[in-house]
């Protein structure tokens, strides 16, 4: 069965020197789509390059949370206007919320987070939905568009939160994301979360380069890495490992409009 890796940073320098044969390895391992996701607005052209030359490749574009403080005048606009460009983009973001780290001013990522919100809902795009240490703030935002405009269309991107902020997600219609930490030692809280989600909801991620899964943790990430986090989801929920590639794939296709392999 195929595989989607719904959350890929490709841009990264990491990738520089072997970009063709990590995308190869991809397809060997059953990957059939990657999502490129840009940080800023010189990564979001970056990932739109790099999606119109592969066939294997989408996009998202926008200014993820901790990035927003280093926004120049007029990066704004140039994203809106890119997420509009081109058929290979299919979601705004990364977006969302960060309490973790403090590189931005709180109230300026709300601000940058409603932004993505009210243009995914114009173009008709799904948002990808950063979350660190701030649940309670992104539920909160949510809820407002919610209450406004009915179910979100969306992902929460690498979850990590707990089981009740999951609920609420899925309650305003997002999607809930695994990558590797799934399968870590310490991961026993995120594996509680993902048993509960429903079938018809969930997506797995590498958000490579980073958090490499079980058992190539410690290795850069890469999206046939994206394998392991379904296999160990598949084990977790207790069904044939073929059965969340097909789930998670239809899933994928659905929620970004992704065309036939």
């Amino acid at each position: 069965m195929p595989l989607i890796d719904t959350h890929a940073h490709l841009f990264d320098d990491r990738f520089a020197a072997d970009l063709p044969a990590t995308l190869a390895r991809a397809v060997a391992a059953g990957v059939e789509r990657v999502l490129a996701v840009g940080i800023d607005l010189p990564t979001s052209r970056a990932s739109l390059g790099l999606a119109d030359g592969n066939p294997l490749l989408f996009a998202a574009v926008g200014i993820q949370p901790n990035h927003v403080a280093e926004a120049a005048a007029g990066d704004w606009d140039a994203v809106a206007a890119l997420a509009e460009s081109s058929p290979k983009i299919v979601a705004l973001g990364e977006t969302g919320l960060d309490r973790y780290w403090d590189r931005a001013p709180f109230e300026l990522q709300v601000d940058y987070f409603v932004r993505h919100l009210e243009l995914a809902h114009r173009l008709k795009k799904p948002v990808v939905i950063h979350c660190r240490e701030a649940e309670a703030d992104v539920v909160r935002v949510l809820r407002e568009r919610f209450d406004r405009f009915g179910p979100v269309a969306g992902v929460m991107h690498s979850y990590c939160g707990d089981a009740e902020s999951a609920q609420l997600c899925l309650e305003m219609g997002l999607h809930v994301s695994f990558a590797g930490m799934l399968t870590y030692k310490t991961g026993e809280a995120v594996r509680a979360v993902a048993k509960l989600i429903p079938a018809n909801r969930l997506l797995v991620e590498t958000d490579c380069p980073y958090l490499a899964p079980v058992p190539v943790r410690g290795k850069r990430n890469e999206p046939a890495f994206v394998a392991h986090t379904a296999a160990c989801l598949a084990d977790l929920r207790g069904v044939p490992r073929e059965e969340i590639e097909r789930l998670t794939t239809a899933n994928a296709r659905a929620l970004f409009q992704l065309p036939p392999a």
